[in-house]
């Protein structure tokens, strides 16, 4: 049966709800009608890689592939991004960080610096080192576990994403389907998240800005927008009296 068109017009979260991973991969193949053929397989090949490495994985209520569809999406229509590398990239975004020795074909739970680069070589195999470059941009280091973890990532953040501006628009897409999709989040994981996201906002505030990030002005305006909601809903989280206490460390 064909997907509505009106997949379209539908809110990215309420596709999930509605009809959950099977619109929003009809959503995709809307959305990507406009590429050509080889582009599209290119697309196709990154969709299937991410739905083998994380066919197991969960996102609290849902797959964990309905996020990475959302980025991606997220990226095509509200963005306006047509290059295709930062879509594949958008869609693996977490294979790295996530799935490093399946990737590169070591045991399972290989961890460490050799496998991260030896995953990264695959991606720059299978698509391109572009590909695999904007995916290190957004994959996060080992941290060090004496030192607070989300201080520790948005440093991080703060440093990749200046020489990455592409790598910044697949942050920001990622950020807004974490960050103001947090009331899509049940139980601990809601004051968990908005602590370790709430800092975030001024930095992509910032990030949006500048000039040699390459987004026109209507996706500026659209991401400068949910900023706003997502500082909005952090507070509404974690300004409420009675609000869970911070856990250092937690995130």
């Amino acid at each position: 049966m064909a997907a509505p068109t009106y997949l379209r017009s539908m809110p990215l979260h309420a596709v999930t709800e509605v009809y959950g991973e099977a619109g929003l991969r009809d959503r995709f193949r809307l959305e990507t009608e406009r590429f050509d053929p080889a582009e599209r397989a290119r697309l196709a090949a990154a969709l299937e890689l991410a739905g083998t490495l994380h066919r197991d994985d969960r996102r609290v209520r849902e797959p964990y592939l309905n996020h990475l569809l959302r980025v991606a999406i997220r990226i095509i229509c509200y963005y306006a991004v047509t290059d295709v590398d930062v879509i594949v990239a958008a869609l693996l975004h977490d294979a790295v960080e996530d799935h490093p020795a399946e990737l590169a074909g070591r045991p399972a739970g290989t961890t460490g610096p050799a496998t991260t680069e030896a995953a990264l070589a695959e991606v720059a195999r299978r698509f391109n080192p572009r590909v695999a470059r904007l995916i290190a941009a957004v994959t996060n280091p080992e941290y060090d576990p004496a030192l607070d973890r989300d201080e520790q990532y948005r440093a991080h953040l703060a440093e990749s994403l200046d020489r990455e501006p592409w790598a910044r628009v697949i942050k920001m897409s990622d950020f807004t389907d974490n960050g103001v999709g947090v009331i899509h989040t049940t139980g601990d994981k809601v004051h968990r998240s908005a602590r370790k996201y709430r800092p975030l906002v001024p930095l992509f505030r910032d990030l949006v800005t500048r000039p040699d990030t390459p987004l026109d002005d209507d996706a500026r305006a659209h991401i400068l927008g949910q900023l706003d909601l997502a500082e909005q809903r952090f507070a509404a989280i974690l300004d409420e009296p009675g609000a869970a206490p911070a856990v250092p460390g937690a995130g």
